[in-house]
């Protein structure tokens, strides 16, 4: 849309423009996790979204690199808030199994903004080349005024825990804290515990998962920031890269709305992100390996991409849930999102401008990071199944009883021996 020649980009500008943001999701990942849990949780959302959209209006703007890289950044810090604020906000109302598929519905935004994201761009693109504002500037112009506007509903309308619902009465209210009573996670609290951070910091599972979601994400870059510039590269113009991303778009939906199916009714979690994995792999090769003249072949492997950044809201609904103690859970969702960025990271910096047009080597990092992640997600499932196995064992020898009124003593899921991770 121009966006490279007006600003005057070279080499490596844009790929370090894409990291520049997730740069800053990243270091302010801790910042967003202490005030999320002293704050209201839909207020800061509301914040972050306003600020987003601020900065993604101010776009418009833009006449250079450096002034390109300030707003990827602040935009990074404002969108750090977001996904841990909704993981918060989507587990105070469900029972751990009821919890994917409302995690599903927020995150087929990316899906979702796939599809709207090509149309938009394939319209803007016939904008007249004599209008005010150029393009991609309209564009972003237009999206970041509907995404402040978003924020401002957010403030006024959504409310910051089940007890300060509105829509909700009195009895209800009571009949939803015996019905989330099983996750025993608890809802809410103001209080930081410092021993809940630390027992996360040393926590293998946490680990297991940041990592599976990082390795996960390293391919985001191909679906977010590179998808038109790889149709491009397979000999496609840009009005039809374009309209040819829109198929992405539908086969993340799909995806994330069948994997959130299958853990609402099975529970396997651990298998969703395995063989998505298998199949990331897969597409990744074929993209890889297969010459620009089998065209067909390459754009199933770059629609079979999107496959595999759809298991990653089961791999954060995955923690969330075997996540007990609101400051610990806190800090979970923050770590999980600090973990997106930094696979996000990765992704674009593997896109080198000497690879240009077909990024070989970024295509051959993504079969080796997602092949690792199926691995993680395996040994993140045995970890689980023998963190189990010895609470039983314990339980068994202690006579212990599960005690659902543990559920809102702020304990975490290392204290509570009658708490049981799901798989």
């Amino acid at each position: 849309m121009g966006l490279e020649a007006q600003l005057h980009l070279v080499g490596d500008n844009y790929s370090n423009a894409s990291s520049a943001f997730f740069i800053a999701v990243l270091l302010f990942s801790l910042p967003n996790m202490v005030l999320l849990n002293r704050l209201p949780v839909a207020k800061c959302l509301a914040v972050n979204l306003l600020g987003w959209g601020v900065c993604t209006a101010c776009h418009a703007s833009l006449s250079n690199y450096a002034g390109l890289v300030t707003l990827r950044v602040l935009s990074g810090a404002f969108e750090s808030g977001i996904p841990p604020a909704l993981m918060l906000l989507s587990s105070q109302y469900f029972t751990y199994q009821e919890q994917a598929p409302r995690f599903a519905c927020w995150y087929t935004g990316l899906g979702n903004g796939q599809i709207l994201g090509a149309l938009i761009s394939f319209g803007f693109q016939h904008m007249a080349p004599t209008a005010a504002l150029s393009s991609w500037k309209t564009m972003f112009l237009v999206l970041g005024l509907v995404t402040a506007a978003v924020g401002i509903f957010v403030l006024f309308f959504v409310p910051n825990s089940p007890m300060k619902a509105k829509f909700l009465s009195d009895v209800e209210k009571v009949t939803l804290l015996q019905h989330i009573k099983v996750n025993q996670t608890g809802i809410d609290s103001r209080r930081v515990h410092p021993g809940q951070i630390v027992e996360g910091l040393l926590d293998p599972a946490c680990w297991g998962i940041f990592l599976l979601v990082a390795l996960q994400s390293s391919g985001s870059g191909v679906v977010t920031a590179y998808s038109a510039t790889i149709l491009t590269s397979f000999g496609y113009t840009p009005k039809q890269a374009a309209l040819l991303n829109i198929p992405s778009g539908a086969v993340n939906i799909i995806c994330v709305l069948c994997y959130s199916f299958i853990v609402r009714y099975y529970g396997y979690r651990w298998l969703v992100n395995a063989g998505a994995g298998v199949v990331g792999v897969t597409a990744a090769a074929l993209m890889c390996f297969l010459p620009n003249s089998n065209r067909s072949g390459l754009l199933a492997g770059l629609y079979l991409i999107n496959v595999l950044p759809g298991a990653t809201t089961i791999a954060f609904q995955w923690l969330t849930c075997n996540t007990a103690g609101h400051t610990k859970r806190t800090y979970a969702t923050a770590g999980l999102n600090a973990a997106f960025a930094i696979g996000n990271i990765i992704g674009p910096l593997t896109f080198r401008a000497q690879d240009a047009p077909n990024f070989r080597p970024a295509k051959l990092a993504l079969v080796i990071l997602w092949s690792i992640s199926v691995v993680v997600a395996v040994l993140c499932r045995f970890y689980y199944v023998a963190m189990n196995q010895r609470r039983d064992k314990l339980a068994e020898a202690e006579g212990e009883k599960v005690a659902i009124d543990k559920a809102y003593a702020g304990l975490t899921d290392k204290e509570n021996l009658s708490f049981r991770y799901h798989l």
